[in-house]
């Protein structure tokens, strides 16, 4: 074949830089855009925000005042001092520097003689307010209390492995042979050697960690009692022999297979119900999140209004100084100024471009969800992002970007803008109701339903077709189990 030349047309979307910087800040949280925001400022002195301006005004105007610091007397330049070398010149230097302790004085509360605590209104010496510790986790909490127990350094390197082998639970889900695994080839620890390790690591606080069902855990919690407590050893029976049955609270069959009275029965069961089957759960060291809205919903003359919190907008301008000294510059400093100063306005455009946004869609679903703004979860209506795209002209993507992470304050709570979005469900007369309304009715049914004779999933999905909702058993319980409830079974066990 001979080389030869080809022209082609053809069409390319291309992302600039300040495109793509626009769709990154639209995407990012409140706490995500401000540190963002804090490390391109950081780099182009053109930015700065509008705290660091009145600080430095401040400054200015401190200077402008003409404000002295004044200059106090050195130790060895002070008056008392002085005057006091001219009445006594023999006196030592140790009495002279000595303050007058009294020690009666130190017997009672510190903060009765202006300590610390009484100075700083209880803030530590450096006069900021104390601070919560970091959640410890239960890998954490276990692993001081391995280091403070008699372990040789054989089985505390056994403990070690079953300590970080434990799920959230505190359980040891994948047995012995997992910790095996994990430890070094060299060590050749026998499974019968961590299994003693693992039963040391049980009476850990909390008591029943590392057990391998809930058998496993339970039994250890009741062997942890003393022996003179009431109906312990009935307890154990239950636990080892009839734990199924105790889950279907069929005391009466207990009782018979036993061979006990079933007031026994039921007082045991009321003890093994008072143990914590998920003992690592109450070390759970996720953090809790607080977060602080972005658009605040109110209802103003009979409508509702949507506003945007001008706390959680960036404060960020222009420095005027940098501005100014771009005139003056020449060669290289000028051109790299002009460079920093038109980056500084593309990322302000891009700020006020995110802020319409937010502020459209916002508008956009307090418009179409004002029945649930009025009357709660029940009158939600089903709502997917391609209809806000729609409404304000936008991808699909974007709206997405927007939701993301961004919260509404309401009279009914603080939501994130996802929660207002919701797939549909066909009515009998040609309507939809979202999956947010349903689960309100599933929930309110189940609360107003009789103790002793709880409703099951089709009962549910039967009263749901009597109001016009058509809906499966299977959707009821995968919306029952989204909202963490019981079934029927198990809530008439747990009344």
């Amino acid at each position: 074949m001979k080389p030869g030349l080809q022209f082609r047309l053809h069409q390319q979307l291309t992302l600039t830089p300040q495109l793509q910087q626009a769709i990154r800040l639209l995407q990012l949280s409140q706490l995500e855009l401000e540190a963002e925001l804090r490390q391109i400022a950081e780099s182009n002195p053109l930015l700065e925000f509008a705290e660091d301006a009145e600080a430095d005004a401040d400054a200015d105007a401190t200077e402008e005042s003409g404000f002295e610091t004044p200059e106090f007397p050195s130790r060895e330049e002070s008056p008392a001092k002085s005057s006091k070398e001219d009445d006594d010149s023999t006196a030592a230097p140790s009495e002279e520097l000595a303050p007058e302790w009294d020690d009666d004085r130190f017997q009672g509360d510190p903060s009765e003689y202006g300590g610390s605590a009484s100075r700083t209104g209880g803030t530590d010496e450096d006069g900021f307010e104390p601070q919560n510790a970091a959640p410890e986790s239960l890998q954490q909490h276990l692993e001081w209390q391995l280091n403070l127990s008699q372990f040789s350094p054989r089985e505390h390197a056994i403990a070690t492995a079953i300590i970080h082998a434990l799920d959230e639970d505190g359980y040891l889900r994948d047995g012995v042979a997992a910790v095996e695994a994990a430890l070094p080839a060299e060590m050749a620890a026998s499974a019968d050697e961590i299994d003693a390790v693992r039963q040391r690591v049980q009476r850990f606080d909390p008591t029943g960690v590392a057990s391998l069902d809930l058998r496993d855990c339970l039994f250890c919690q009741l062997s942890q009692f003393s022996l003179d407590t009431p109906h312990r050893e009935l307890a154990i029976r239950v636990v080892n022999e009839e734990l199924e049955l105790l889950a279907r609270n069929d005391v009466a069959k207990i009782a018979r297979r036993l061979k006990a009275a079933e007031e026994h029965v039921a007082a045991a069961a009321a003890l093994i119900r008072s143990l914590d089957p998920r003992p690592g759960a109450a070390l759970d060291a996720t953090p809790v999140e607080y977060v602080a809205p972005d658009v605040y919903a109110r209802r103003e003359n009979g409508r509702w209004q949507v506003s945007l919190n001008p706390d959680a907008q960036p404060r960020l301008g222009l420095n005027q100084h940098y501005c100014n000294l771009i005139a003056r510059a020449r060669g290289e400093d000028a051109t790299w100024m002009k460079g920093q100063l038109q980056e500084a306005r593309w990322l302000l455009k891009s700020l006020q471009s995110r802020a319409e946004t937010l502020q459209k869609v916002a508008d956009v679903i307090v418009r179409r969800q004002s029945a649930f703004l009025d009357y709660g979860p029940e009158a939600m209506h089903p709502l997917v992002l391609r209809e806000v795209a729609e409404e304000v002209g936008m991808h699909e993507s974007t709206i997405s970007r927007v939701t993301t992470r961004k919260y509404m304050h309401t009279p009914r709570g603080t939501f994130e803008l996802k929660h207002f979005f919701s797939s549909g469900v066909a009515t009998e007369d040609g309507g939809s109701a979202s999956a947010t309304a349903i689960q309100a009715m599933i929930r309110k049914l189940i609360t107003s339903e009789d103790a002793r004779r709880p409703l099951s999933d089709q009962a549910l999905a039967e009263e749901l077709h009597r109001r016009g909702i058509q809906v499966a058993r299977r959707t009821v319980a995968k919306y029952r189990e989204a909202m963490r409830i019981p079934s029927s079974s198990e809530r008439v066990r747990a009344n």
